[in-house]
């Protein structure tokens, strides 16, 4: 069975990018399991290896809501965050990863051609900020070895863990052309939807998302990305809108489901990966202002807050001769 989550980190702030994430899991040699047979719980399969909540074990990680995992006002909050993306990353099924020594080798492993978009930013440079920023090399190598033996134990692979990182220009231009950031967002996450089915080959798969906003139908979007399917409304309600689609003798369904990460590992993942990205792009945004600004506070780009660091950077980015459209989201 191939389980699948997707889920976005950064649709709120004026600040820094737009990352939407998916993570794909086979469970079990049942790859053509029949709709319809209730969905494995990670969190039980991986119970030797994986936790809900925090935690500090050896060779045991956290996956869970990432915004309850990191801590922005504690020295070192995003090391749960942290071990949990880089071990997971470690223990994929195909290809295998090595530990990645700087953001341009996580961008490189998990979100292809991210890197070289990031180059048009000042201060994002060459990807060069060094990894991991706050858990431990050594542990987290330790810590995927462990759970490559409870995914052994429980019959889980991981197969993909792909990030879309939209950088701030792009993420206007898409603005401009739908006038619309839930549009923005939606359209990205039906790429992610794409991927996931293009990487699990001709198997049947189950795709959760975690729904954000208040849109509850999404049946004409879904025949759009899958022309000629055959598709069934399952649910529509105010915290699930599920579907079944049929593409030949492929079943593929797929659900928006509020609060998702609290549900799926999967989704749980993605949103993890989604938020590692997005506050490694933050550290690099800040450091680089705080070079040109003296004594300027670090921001983590949300409205109030962000409106105050793009009044505070404004003269540095005139003298620097830095295009505000770059910086600043226009919704």
């Amino acid at each position: 069975m191939i389980i699948a989550g997707i889920d976005e980190a950064g649709l709120g702030p004026v600040l820094g990018p737009l990352v939407v994430s998916a993570v794909v899991f086979r469970v079990g040699s049942q790859a053509d399991a029949p709709a319809g047979l209730d969905t494995p719980d990670l969190w039980s399969l991986l119970a030797s290896g994986v936790s809900k909540k925090k935690s500090r074990a050896k060779g045991k990680i956290a996956v869970g809501d990432s915004k309850k995992l990191f801590d922005r006002k504690k020295a070192d909050g995003l090391v749960p965050l942290e071990r949990g993306v880089l071990t997971m990353l470690m223990s994929q099924a195909r290809p295998a990863q090595k530990l990645p020594t700087t953001l341009a080798e996580l961008l490189d492993a998990v979100a292809p051609g991210a890197k070289a978009k990031a180059n048009d930013y000042p201060w994002y440079g060459s990807c060069d900020l060094s990894l991991p920023r706050q858990a431990g090399a050594t542990d987290v190598e330790l810590t995927a070895n462990s759970l490559r033996l409870a995914m052994r134990q429980g019959q889980v692979e991981l197969l993909d863990m792909r990030a879309e990182p939209v950088f701030v220009s792009e993420y206007n231009r898409l603005i401009a052309a739908t006038n619309n950031k839930s549009t923005t967002t939606f359209d990205v996450t039906c790429r992610m939807i794409m991927h996931v089915c293009r990487c699990c080959g001709d198997n049947d798969v189950r795709i959760t998302v975690d729904r954000q906003g208040g849109r509850i139908h999404y049946r004409q979007p879904l025949q759009r990305i899958f022309p000629g399917s055959e598709l069934k409304i399952l649910e529509e309600s105010d915290l699930t809108s599920e579907y079944r689609l049929r593409l030949g003798q492929r079943e593929i369904e797929i659900a928006f489901k509020v609060g998702g990460e609290g549900e799926s590992m999967a989704v749980a993942l993605a949103s993890m990966l989604c938020k590692y990205i997005r506050e490694l792009c933050m550290e690099c945004f800040n450091d680089f202002w705080a070079g040109h600004v003296a004594g300027i506070e670090p921001t983590a780009g949300y409205y109030v807050d962000g409106r105050r660091f793009y009044g505070q950077i404004a003269e540095a980015m005139s003298r620097l001769g830095i295009n505000p459209d770059s910086i600043y989201r226009t919704r």
